[in-house]
């Protein structure tokens, strides 16, 4: 039987392509509901708490909801803030961000070796794309495919939004990798029938991390050759 070729690889974004959690959404979070004088600011500890519920517009409904507003003005806030903290990230804490070690390099090597690129991530795809075009800007133009929170929902899904990346891009799983930095992005990539590895991060370290074809520190740990070998075993007997 001939075996498929690796031919795209699938990044999350948060946590995998750079630390943008801590030191791009938490300090953007925190300084949008100082704006909208809400007496709520997130240490780090209660946002790593909070972050096993998809996105900060989420994270603030049930931190307000904890507290005892009423719906109406909770949804009244949230629709305040959900903008004015987008803008915050984008223009004032993404550009002090730094990539994780290694992520450029690989991403360079499969550009050469003709993969194909793609993101699916739970962020929107305007922030993503300016994470592109500012820590990434030679390789804006070979992902292919960006899809975040207007594209669907990520996690607990059965791998939708994967699903969604392959249909778009006329992949097959078998074809396809994904890499991830926690369990709940490696649960929906492999619900989808995508091998998968894990670059965690000081967050998700010590996750179960089951169905993970390798699980590493990051990607200045690996190569592009030892990822195909990675993704390669998936088909051995």
């Amino acid at each position: 039987m001939k075996l498929p070729k690796l031919k795209l690889i699938i990044f999350d974004v948060d946590g995998t392509m750079a630390d943008t959690e801590r030191y791009g959404h938490l300090p953007a979070s925190n300084e949008a509901m100082r704006m909208l004088g809400l007496d709520v600011q997130w240490s780090w500890k209660e946002f790593r708490e909070l972050m096993s519920i998809p996105g900060n517009a989420n994270r603030l409904r049930l931190t307000l909801e904890r507290k005892g507003w009423k719906p109406k003005e909770v949804e009244a806030i949230v629709r305040e803030f959900e903008p004015l903290k987008q803008r915050l990230y984008v223009e004032q804490y993404l550009p002090t961000l730094e990539l994780r070690k290694g992520v450029r390099a690989l991403i360079d090597q499969a550009v050469r070796a003709n993969i194909r690129l793609a993101i699916v991530s739970t962020s929107y795809e305007s922030q993503i794309i300016a994470l592109l075009k500012t820590k990434l800007p030679e390789f804006v133009s070979r992902f292919e495919a960006v899809l975040g929170k207007e594209s669907g929902q990520k996690t607990a899904n059965n791998g939708y939004l994967h699903r969604q990346c392959l249909a778009r891009l006329q992949c097959v799983a078998e074809e396809a990798l994904a890499i991830e930095d926690s369990e709940e992005g490696l649960e929906a990539a492999v619900a989808a029938g995508i091998a998968t590895v894990v670059f965690y991060n000081d967050y998700t370290f010590g996750s179960g991390f089951k169905n993970a074809r390798l699980v590493a520190p990051g990607a200045d740990f690996v190569d592009l050759e030892f990822l195909k070998k990675v993704w390669a075993s998936q088909f051995v007997l």
